[in-house]
């Protein structure tokens, strides 16, 4: 089941319990209030420790997927990201567990569901969650001890390995910086987007926290000390300075005990104060420019006005929903004006909140020369028509609409006590008081609907803009990448200031860090670490029924999931009638489908219809493929669309209008969409490019993964940018393509449907419905054929400070499929030989291995400051697979956590999408129940066996790297580099 309680049932949660009732005490916490919440079907507990003043708060509900968070008020006064290196630093072993890596032991050997840190601009927040009482137990038992006694007071090396340290392997050689910070954080600030967020931080800030970059900036992450790092810890982490918040059905009087036991065992007396988290008044700064290596098309000019304080949630919501009706769509009206103006290649507006003042930020990409003032004359008198002629009451309900669709789905992507822990602090930072004012939005709807006709949005939008006292501009200006940056420079200086002896103890403490990083932790400090065993795993709940139902237009399955009153409905097209060159086309379509006029309606009344009577719509595709046969491929175009259920029949209508009544006419507005849908692909590269890299490697072998690329991938992306670059001479045919493709796939034939909601929910859409306004002919599904890969080796050059590594090979033609030992094999290679070779002594932020559906078996880093010695680690795994040797508590951790991570809760719609992806994979509904056996029955032999398929890696490898031009010109591996993203030094003949 999704939950095994899920919320939306009646609950006796709702009802504040009288032994919680105000000025109880419980382990040491004393209730300063009890209230109900319906948000989430319970109540909400506010308290305080006596003895120390620490905050906590339960959010009491009949949620299963119990969850824990502690978090610290940390505001930077530097940008040496200290925070973050704590961050990852406080996880790498405390007193009561000394070992090296406990976060990565609970993640090979628990049952969580959610298990990480995070590190925000003025905050840091250590969640776990999981379906098992003795594990969370586990888990919070371990993140208590590791943020109050971490080792990093007796094992600086800790500091070196996760901040930063110089590295000289020999006295010859040339001196390095490294640390996985360090790395991390060259790959975040490679992204234009981050580079402009935190310009725009520095702009309206600048007296505060916010005008640090609290991830640590690479030219400035060796500023730090180690002294400055131990004295910052012990002045923010203390018992006074946290914030602790339980989740979920659980016995809260027992774990508040552990809670209580750790604080009193941590007060400290003898550290100063915690940095101020302090307002800014209001600046109205001149514009800001910042120059950045990266490609001219990233050119970009930002806004952003400040919308007052966290104390006021209602103005924080209603400032989101105004941000949605200006700028949600391209129809919408400022967005609409700001794309007429040809001034750039998109815009996007978003709000950044979880702040001590939050603000709305407007940013144009691909910003043409010397629009700056231009493109903000444009806003704010945009804004002020607005304000004065109205938005319009059918948009603002729309996008109000959208928002408590959102709100009530609740599909945050994380288990719902970490998300609404982190949205607790949003004003419980700020203010003891307000520690559920972000969890409250029924009487803040309600009271936002009564404003929509009476000028409340008007007059927000007049106040935020047109009236701002707090606003700024920031443009950046791309730029060519210098041979000389400040880290050579940094580099240069330091080694010409060493002397010999200097050198020698640079080459020692190098080799020194190197083999604390390799010695594994002793039996006993293993064994000090709280662990599951397989006889604690409970039997999973049964996979909820999918049916197929009768007298349908084409075949159809119901899903029998609880929704909370939301239906979810799922089309499948077939596109095997197509022929290969026609496969981009088709995501062209996806593009346009729902972003133009039909023959009913203009684009600006379908954009307003459908967030008003549905929470999503989209198209995309995916492909499925034949788990025996990598020759086999089965691409579909899949529309997807939510509604509250009171809006059934808008779910069974909308889509059909779209996909079967579209103009493909309006020139200008495709190549809108098309230019912004380039700009999201770069995005990817540069932010993700793992992803891209593992995508494109499995397209050397699978046929599945070949045509993902000819409809998503990199030679999508390069059809893409031809198309645009030719487009008014391609644009009739473009249209004609269009409206050729939508004939020939949105037929009866090879399509199928999906309904996720109630007996009563189904029957009223395919009422609506009819035939869902489907042609009847029929069309040759035989037409598609995949040619054969024509590379393994390439490498491809973004605008990027590190790279990203994949590397795999197709295992289907050595006999193997994805199983319970391959599962187990993967999370002992991604967290044990990986984690320790990539990571921690390689220096790159991720790494992991996988074996996919499809027989794929794939290695990756992330943010990785290296090409070679990565490939290399990748050739080595099956060696030290080979040689695996795990105590029996080792293999039942990893066993646990595979099945934990194989039964983990997911939410309604991914459970439905979840039943569809195994039916159209020809996958029989037991194929997870005996993955989850193979689990089960796993012994060390059957996993090191599979050292004997993977040991032929380097002779079948595919290898792709997605990287900066030096990184990968570094490199000695025989790679075909390819430009792909111009970095602004392209040169003639495509050669890095």
């Amino acid at each position: 089941m999704a939950e095994d309680s899920p919320r939306g049932t009646a609950t006796p949660f709702l009802t504040p319990a009288p032994s919680m009732a105000p000025g109880t005490t419980h382990a040491g916490f004393v209730v300063e209030s009890a209230d109900p919440l319906p948000e989430i079907d319970g109540s909400a507990y506010v308290l305080r420790h006596v003895a120390t003043g620490a905050r906590a708060l339960w959010l009491a509900c009949a949620d299963t997927n119990k969850a824990f968070s502690i978090a610290f008020k940390t505001p930077p006064t530097d940008d040496t990201g200290v925070f973050h290196i704590l961050e990852h630093s406080v996880l790498c072993g405390s007193d009561r567990y000394p070992v090296k890596e406990p976060f990565v032991n609970l993640l090979k050997t628990s049952m969580q569901t959610f298990l990480n840190a995070l590190t925000f601009p003025d905050k840091t927040m250590y969640p776990v969650a999981s379906t098992n009482a003795q594990d969370l137990e586990n888990l919070m038992e371990v993140y208590l001890d590791a943020v109050f006694h971490p080792a990093i007071t007796h094992r600086p090396r800790i500091f070196e390995q996760e901040g930063w340290h110089y590295e000289l392997a020999e006295k010859d050689a040339d001196l390095s910086l490294n640390g996985v910070v360090l790395n991390e954080m060259k790959g975040a600030l490679s992204d234009p987007d981050d580079v402009m967020y935190l310009e725009m931080s520095r702009a309206l800030f600048p007296d505060t926290c916010y005008a640090c970059e609290s991830g640590g900036h690479p030219d400035t992450i060796p500023d730090l000390t180690y002294e400055k790092f131990l004295d910052t810890h012990a002045r923010h982490y203390q018992p006074s300075n946290s914030y602790v918040t339980l989740y979920g059905n659980l016995d809260v009087d027992h774990f508040l005990g552990l809670v209580d036991d750790a604080l009193l065992g941590a007060v400290r007396t003898d550290v100063g104060a915690p940095n101020p988290l302090q307002l800014q008044d209001p600046v109205t700064p001149l514009t800001r420019h910042v120059e950045m290596a990266t490609s001219p098309d990233n050119a970009a000019v930002g806004l952003a006005y400040v919308i007052g304080t966290s104390h006021d949630p209602e103005r924080v919501l209603a400032a989101d929903i105004l941000l949605d009706a200006l700028l949600g769509s391209n129809e919408a009206p400022l967005k609409r004006a700001i794309l007429d103006a040809h001034l750039g290649d998109d815009v996007v507006g978003m709000l950044s909140d979880g702040c001590l003042q939050p603000f709305v930020f407007i940013e144009l990409k691909g910003a043409h020369e010397g629009v700056g003032d231009e493109f903000r004359t444009l806003v704010e008198s945009t804004c002020e028509r607005l304000s004065q002629e109205g938005l319009g009451h059918d948009n603002l309900a729309a996008s109000l609409a959208q928002a408590e669709f959102n709100l009530r789905e609740g599909d945050y992507g994380y288990p719902d006590g970490v998300a609404l822990a982190m949205n607790a602090l949003s004003g419980w930072l700020y203010d003891d008081g307000a520690s559920c004012d972000y969890l409250r939005y029924e009487d803040t709807l309600a009271h936002l609907r009564e404003g929509l006709d009476k000028g409340l949005f008007e007059h927000l939008l007049a106040e935020l803009v047109c009236q701002s006292d707090h606003h700024a501009q920031v443009e950046l200006e791309p730029i060519a990448k210098e041979k000389d940056n400040p880290e050579a420079t940094r580099l240069a200086s330091a080694r010409a200031a060493m002397d010999d002896a200097d050198v020698e103890a640079c080459v020692a403490e190098t080799a020194a860090l190197h083999a604390e990083q390799s010695a594994p932790d002793s039996p006993e400090a293993l064994a000090t670490l709280p662990r599951l065993t397989v006889a604690d795993i409970g039997d999973v709940a049964p996979e909820p029924a999918c049916t197929p139902e009768q007298g349908t237009p084409v075949p159809s399955h119901a899903h029998d999931i609880p929704t909370h009153h939301i239906d979810y409905a799922y089309l499948y097209f077939d596109l095997s009638c197509l022929h290969w060159a026609e496969l981009p086309y088709v995501s062209v379509l996806t593009s346009l489908l729902g972003q133009l006029d039909t023959k009913v309606h203009t684009a600006e009344q379908l954009d307003t219809l459908v967030e008003t009577d549905l929470g999503n719509l989209d198209f995309f595709c995916e492909t499925y493929g034949d788990d025996a046969d990598p020759t086999v491929a089965r691409p579909r175009l899949v529309v997807s669309a939510s509604a509250l259920s009171e809006n059934v029949d808008a779910l069974a209508t909308l889509p059909a209008e779209v996909w079967g009544k579209t103009l493909f006419s309006d020139k200008e507005r495709i190549r809108a969409i098309l230019t912004q849908r380039r700009i999201a692909l770069e995005q990817g590269f540069v932010s993700a490019g793992h992803t891209a890299a593992l995508s494109r490697v499995a397209s050397y072998t699978s046929a599945p993964a070949r045509v993902a690329q000819q409809m998503g991938g990199v030679d999508y992306y390069r059809f893409l940018k031809r198309l645009l670059a030719n487009f008014d001479e391609r644009f009739q045919g473009l249209t004609e393509i269009c409206y050729n493709i939508c004939g020939r796939v949105f037929c009866t034939d090879g399509a199928e449907a999906s309904l996720t909601g109630t007996p009563e929910d189904r029957a009223r859409y395919w009422k609506a419905a009819g035939d869902l306004g489907l042609d009847d002919e029929h069309h040759p599904f035989d037409v598609l054929e995949v040619p054969p890969a024509t590379s393994t080796s390439e490498a491809f050059v973004v605008p990027s400070d590190v790279c990203y590594v994949g590397e795999g090979m197709d295992a289907s033609a050595l006999g193997e499929t994805i199983s319970g030992p391959w599962l187990v094999a993967g999370r002992a290679l991604s967290f044990d030989y990986l984690w320790n070779e990539v990571r921690v002594l390689g220096g790159a932020y991720g790494c992991g291995f996988r074996c996919t559906p499809l027989s794929q078996l794939q290695f990756y880093s992330y943010r990785d400051p290296a090409v070679d010695p990565t490939i290399a680690r990748f050739e080595g795994a099956s060696a030290w697979l080979a040689s695996w040797e795990p105590t029996t508590s080792e293999l039942d951790g990893y066993v646990v956590s595979a099945v934990a991570g194989h039964d983990a809760p997911v939410k309604p719609r991914a459970l439905a999408r979840r039943q569809d992806s195994l039916r159209l994979s020809g996958r029989t509904p037991q194929w997870r129940s005996q993955i989850r056996q193979g689990l089960l029955d796993c012994t060390a032999d059957d996993v090191r066996k599979l050292a004997g398929p993977l040991s032929q890696l380097p002779e079948h490898r595919g290898t792709c790297v997605f990287g900066g031009r030096d990184v990968i010109a570094a490199s000695s591996a025989d790679l075909d580099v390819q430009e792909l993203v111009d970095d602004g030094r392209s040169q003639s003949g495509g050669q890095a």
